[in-house]
């Protein structure tokens, strides 16, 4: 298939662009840069040049592809409801040039949109529309898409890492190298979900490959991390002391993540598994973070 990707030269895009092209595929990467270009060529992809803004250069890509999945977002949290607003827009464009065929859109979501609640692990078969988190909209998106008639199936992200990023836990090193202590919220036992960028990547080309409409996939190598045991890694590479602290400290200490830290958002992928055939194999979300170079962002 010749696949146009968003996002190609991002954290997760890039390991894609590699993934698809060994299986056989051909890939046209969106990118809005020079360098973008440069290495989406190396690794042996179209270049298509766009960007989430322009909703025209996103139709333009989709239509000359027989297949399309979206991994761009804008990850500026200070503006998540508005980044949340514009990734549904962007999915609006994507599907444009979608509607009347088969050709398949994966779109990119959470994996705390499929939490039933009560503390019970998230699935694929569950969409909870009435999720806090503003990234809902994507789902909604997806789902007006399908009635459409646009083969629209989701990935859903935990924490996805290597050595040098982590998800949300990327920005929560920021925080607490600033503070000059790693803490966690109460007994620190509410859980995070981690896969490898390799192993989501090759889901990725799985998804796409065997595409069916209206399917969620967890992206899950991990059920749950528990923060504390974060905060203990984290605290560890930093050479900081590591403490609990209240929730009513939270927001003082976290800032804009306070909302986050305190969460349980563990997360199943059983059923991904069996569909798919995915056996993540990387490396943990611990073991990377003690392969991490604390002295990087010094």
């Amino acid at each position: 298939m010749r696949i146009f990707l968003t996002g190609a030269t991002g954290f997760i895009g890039s390991r894609i662009v590699p993934e698809l092209i060994a299986a056989g595929h051909q890939v046209l990467g969106m990118t809005r840069s020079d360098s973008g270009a440069r290495a989406l060529q190396a690794a042996g992809a179209d270049v298509h040049r766009g960007e989430l803004e322009d909703l025209g250069s996103l139709s333009a890509g989709a239509a000359q592809a027989d297949a399309v999945i979206h991994t761009a977002f804008d990850h500026n949290f200070a503006n998540f409801v508005a980044n949340c607003e514009k990734d549904q827009r962007v999915i609006r464009a994507l599907g444009s040039a979608l509607i009347g065929s088969d050709r398949p859109l994966l779109i990119t979501s959470g994996t705390g949109m499929g939490s039933p609640g009560h503390g019970q692990l998230a699935r694929e078969d569950v969409f909870n529309a009435a999720h806090p988190n503003p990234r809902t909209l994507t789902e909604i998106t997806g789902n007006e898409l399908l009635d459409k008639g646009v083969a629209v199936s989701v990935v859903r992200l935990p924490q996805v890492h290597d050595p040098v990023k982590q998800g949300l836990i990327t920005p929560l090193l920021d925080i607490i190298r600033a503070k000059g202590v790693s803490a966690y919220v109460g007994d620190g036992q509410n859980r995070w979900p981690a896969a490898h960028v390799l192993d989501v990547a090759r889901l990725y080309r799985l998804a796409i490959e065997q595409c069916k409409p209206g399917t969620r996939y967890n992206a899950v190598a991990e059920e749950g991390i528990t923060a504390r045991a974060i905060a203990e890694a984290l605290g560890e590479g930093l050479g900081i002391p590591v403490k609990s602290i209240d929730a009513s400290e939270s927001a003082a200490y976290f800032g804009w993540m306070s909302a986050f830290m305190s969460m349980d958002l563990s997360a199943s992928s059983a059923w991904t598994r069996q569909a798919l055939g995915w056996n993540p194999a990387g490396p943990t979300l611990l073991e990377d973070l003690r392969r991490m170079d604390y002295s990087v962002a010094a």
